[in-house]
């Protein structure tokens, strides 16, 4: 063997032991580090599974709850809810919230089903669906004429301006109107009437309420400018009636 190949060779050794050295100085680390690698991968993918698999599993029992109850056995569908407003993911608790309570609706329940709309309008976090489940509780109090307790419901939708302002405004008017206060509802609906975001549907609806109303007597109160006139005049209510087209020639 030449002295070259002895020299090749001896540093080819000390390359090799401190290969070694090193491995057992930081392998651990490396494998660990790996290891980690590994389990945040795993991990994440299982997450992904998991909430794909829950979000299904909570879809299926909600639908067999509405299943149910289209069937006509809301009993068994409060029962489908109970897994999906304790386990279920996303949004699929709070859905299920307000099909319980359209539920108990459904059987008069109704103190029950505010209870529930109320527990809503506390707890979630999107504005549209707090505002819905207020909106919804005002509705449930309308039979029992309960103005006070469906103007702590929609007043603050109807200061700010909210797209569920005249929902809101409508339940009140009925419990106005079931209550008795003619006057109070008349004012309540033509403010309906007077707005230009109001959609068709309720459009028609409040000029039915409206034309009830002043059949049974109900009167606008003057406004400020009409009493210091000596006035008393009723507001118009604008005709909302559709007009047909006109027939083509």
């Amino acid at each position: 063997m030449s002295e070259e190949s002895l020299f090749r060779e001896v540093n080819e050794d000390l390359r090799a032991d401190r290969m070694r050295n090193l491995w057992r100085r930081f392998g651990p680390y490396v494998i660990g580090a790996a290891i980690a690698v590994v389990l945040v991968v795993a991990v994440n993918e299982g997450w992904d599974w998991w909430q794909k698999t829950n979000a299904a599993r909570s879809s299926d029992e909600l639908y067999a709850a509405i299943d149910a109850a289209q069937a006509g056995n809301v009993d068994a569908a409060l029962k489908d809810l109970v897994p999906v407003e304790q386990n279920g993911s996303g949004q699929y608790p709070a859905l299920a919230k307000f099909a319980e309570a359209s539920y108990l609706d459904r059987q008069g329940k109704k103190a029950d089903a505010v209870a529930i709309y109320d527990g809503l309008a506390g707890s979630l976090n999107e504005i549209r669906l707090r505002e819905l489940a207020l909106v919804l509780a005002a509705y449930d109090l309308v039979d029992s004429g309960d103005v006070s307790g469906i103007e702590t419901r929609v007043n603050g939708l109807i200061a700010s301006g909210s797209p569920m302002a005249n929902a809101g405004r409508e339940a009140l008017g009925l419990a106005q109107y079931k209550k008795g206060d003619l006057n109070a509802a008349l004012t309540t609906f033509q403010t309906i009437a007077s707005d230009p975001n109001a959609n068709n549907d309720l459009r028609t609806r409040v000029a039915v309420y409206v034309a009830q109303l002043q059949a049974e007597g109900a009167v606008t109160p003057p406004s400020a400018s009409d009493a210091a006139a000596g006035g008393s005049q009723i507001t118009p209510i604008p005709n909302t009636t559709p007009k047909p087209n006109s027939p083509s020639n």
